[in-house]
């Protein structure tokens, strides 16, 4: 059987022969397989594999408020327009306007999440129009959000060994005023549930 994997990343770490995995079917049209691939166990721990995921769980998070990280808010607009490119989600009210970009982490090694598993020149150049936004007064306060897609991890950093220069455009854009936060969770009823926030490396 075959499945597509609904994410970019490599996940040497957690895929490879003999895991037991978890398939989704979907019947949507023009598609060259049936069956997405949505997880798999990894030590004991369901890790979720899908790279979407992360943003409904933060669409949800932000339209019921249920966190105080990004301070007061009355109205929240996905995919709002940013330099030729989009973000994920501006915020407006009382406090101005907030632009958060959300990032899907799966890679985990001695309890310390890192981000990316894969070089990423996307990535970085998210971090940058955000630090831009609010250098040009588009944006009052911008965050970048890993959310991780597993419960064991106890920090989180941005993995220079993979690419250097997504390290170190989170290092000078938490510099320039980026807000920087992981979010631990965990797979209920194929769903991610918040846990906690975790402490940040910036290396």
């Amino acid at each position: 059987m075959e499945a597509f994997v609904p994410n970019p990343g490599r996940m040497n770490e957690i895929l490879f022969p003999g895991k037991e995995v978890y398939v989704r079917k979907t019947s949507a049209p023009h598609r060259k397989t049936s069956y997405d691939l949505i997880g798999v166990e990894h030590d004991g721990v369901l890790v979720s594999l899908d790279s979407n995921k992360p943003n409904r769980f933060m669409k949800r998070l932000l339209n019921q408020h249920e966190s105080t990280l990004f301070g007061e808010y009355d109205t929240v607009i996905p995919e709002p327009p940013l330099y030729g490119g989009r973000a994920d989600f501006r915020l407006e009210g009382v406090e101005g306007t907030k632009l958060i970009e959300v990032k899907s982490c799966t890679l985990v090694q001695h309890r310390r999440a890192l981000f990316p598993d894969a070089p990423t020149k996307r990535g970085t150049r998210h971090l940058h129009d955000l630090v831009m936004a609010k250098q040009s007064g588009l944006a009052d306060e911008v965050y970048v959000v890993f959310v991780i897609q597993r419960p064991d991890v106890k920090r989180f950093a941005a993995n220079r060994e993979m690419d250097p220069a997504f390290a170190d455009a989170l290092k000078e854009g938490f510099d320039d005023g980026l807000q920087v936060y992981a979010l631990r969770t965990m797979v209920k009823d194929w769903h991610l549930v918040l846990l906690d926030s975790v402490p940040v490396d910036l290396v």
